[in-house]
């Protein structure tokens, strides 16, 4: 009798089938949730890419801020060491050992050897200042005293765009050496950077007293 009815028997056989899962469902789910995974590892690609992005950016402008800072103080030298020559002529390899340490500072190409190189200039203007301990007029040149009170000044700005730098190089230098940001540093190239370190006698420039 139900062979008669073709309907019938359809929905019989549909029926039992139902309990499974069609082979083509199953390869769609997978490709679905593929295509998801594959939307998010983009999505994250690109927000940490950009990340990097910002933070190097920060680390160069930070370090543009203790490079203006740096020519202020290149700046000055040649006035200082003009200065002492007039009253202290005589001590030309001290002065000229500041200018030389000028000169080189001033072509330094890096981070690294920049801060080698203002380290350098550091010690050849301690060196110069302990002179003008020996010439009291030079002590009491107004001239001398403007440029050493400016030569503190801009060692103070110097140290605070120091800092700044620092802080953001090592803010940069954690996203491009950890997981997983890293995995996007390595195929995009971002390279940890350098910090401005200063050692030794560069710290700090002596104080003359008047």
């Amino acid at each position: 009798m139900l062979g008669g009815f073709p309907g019938v028997h359809r929905r019989e056989c549909t029926h039992g089938r139902s309990g499974t899962v069609r082979p083509d469902t199953i390869r769609t789910m997978w490709e679905t949730l593929l295509l998801v995974v594959a939307v998010i590892g983009i999505v994250w690609g690109v927000v940490t890419y950009n990340r990097l992005v910002r933070a190097r950016n920060r680390t160069e402008n930070a370090w543009a801020q203790v490079d203006v800072q740096l020519r202020r103080r290149h700046d000055l030298v040649p006035n200082l060491v003009e200065t002492v020559r007039g009253y202290a002529a005589h001590e030309e390899s001290t002065l000229e050992a500041v200018v030389v340490a000028r000169n080189t500072a001033v072509d330094a190409s890096t981070i690294t050897s920049q801060a080698s190189d203002e380290n350098m200039l550091t010690g050849a203007l301690r060196r110069l200042f302990a002179l003008a301990e020996a010439y009291p007029e030079l002590r009491s040149s107004e001239n001398f005293h403007v440029l050493q009170v400016e030569l503190a000044d801009i060692e103070g700005d110097i140290t605070i765009a120091r800092q700044i730098f620092n802080d953001t190089t090592l803010t940069y230098n954690n996203m491009v050496e950890t997981v997983p940001s890293s995995l996007v540093a390595k195929l995009r190239n971002f390279d940890a950077l350098a910090f401005f370190q200063v050692e030794g006698e560069g710290r700090s420039v002596p104080k003359v007293e008047f």
